[in-house]
């Protein structure tokens, strides 16, 4: 199929593979706790990456192995957990819309630790998003009393870990193979997920509590293909089109995102749904490229 066709499948793709993944997330926690949840989708990501990746860790250098441990921590074992605790008291259409702070975050670290240069245009787009974040969480709260928004300090700081995971790969891992790179991650954090998962109770439950196998499965579900099996395609689309064009998905995640919170009964206001447009403005400035000049 033609590159210019097929970028728009694997977007439309990754849009409902990881615009999915909140409400998996939320239905997995009617029956198990936080916790449980995201060390199993630990565990279960890391069998699936061991059987494809195992042969690509020859190629880590030792002297990369620090970076391999803190984007190991930055980009997967916080915010998988982090993620997990925040949606115990928010919906997952807004937790999908926080979410999307991530390339701001990007953009402040990279020039706060990584020398990464930024235009006005960029820095008023930070500003922007972070005011739309304001106005989703203020705006919520009111909507939504029951709900301890609080709890999206949580997925702040996992947005605040992706953003400093990336300036971290592009800047110390960038010649490293990516199986390499996300087998090595999964490697140091496996033992940590299945030590917890153990200390949850859950291997002495799950064998005779169906609900909780229900549950396990949509931790499966999330782990194959929200985790690894989107990365593969990710990794395709920047390929075959633009780094600039794999970010709109960004844009699109929530949309996902938001249809499946409402199927499942959950409400938003008219000022949340501002707010996270606000929010995916101030990506969109921070993302945007100059025109080039006419000859």
């Amino acid at each position: 199929m033609d590159a210019s066709k097929l970028k728009w499948i694997y977007l439309g793709l990754l849009s409902l593979i990881w615009g999915s993944s909140f409400i998996l997330i939320d239905q997995a926690m009617n029956t198990l706790n936080s916790i449980q949840v995201g060390a199993l989708r630990i565990v279960i990501t890391a069998i699936f990456i061991f059987s494809v990746g195992l042969k690509k860790v020859k190629l880590i250098q030792r002297h990369q192995w620090k970076w391999i441990f803190f984007t190991a921590m930055t980009g997967s074992l916080f915010p998988i957990f982090l993620f997990a605790i925040a949606q115990e008291q928010l919906d997952s259409s807004v937790a999908s819309m926080l979410n999307s702070l991530t390339p701001l975050h990007t953009v402040v670290f990279g020039v706060l630790f990584f020398g990464v240069i930024v235009t006005k245009r960029q820095v008023f787009g930070v500003l922007i998003g972070l005011a739309g974040a304001l106005v989703l969480v203020f705006a919520g709260a009111d909507f939504n009393p029951s709900q301890n928004y609080w709890f999206s300090i949580f997925i702040l700081l996992a947005t605040i870990g992706y953003g400093l995971n990336v300036n971290m790969v592009k800047r110390y891992l960038n010649d490293l193979n990516a199986l390499a790179i996300v087998t090595g991650n999964f490697i140091i954090i496996v033992i940590p997920g299945l030590l917890i998962l153990t200390y949850t109770g859950f291997f002495g439950e799950i064998m005779n509590n169906t609900e909780m196998q229900i549950a396990m499965g949509y931790v499966a579900i999330l782990s194959l293909f929200g985790t690894a099996i989107a990365k593969v395609i990710y990794n395709r689309l920047v390929q075959i089109s633009s780094p600039v064009f794999a970010s709109s998905v960004t844009y699109t995640m929530p949309v996902v995102a938001i249809g499946w919170g409402l199927i499942f009964g959950e409400r938003l206001s008219v000022y949340q749904v501002l707010g996270g447009a606000i929010i995916l403005t101030g990506v969109y400035l921070v993302n945007k490229k100059k025109k080039e000049a006419v000859a």
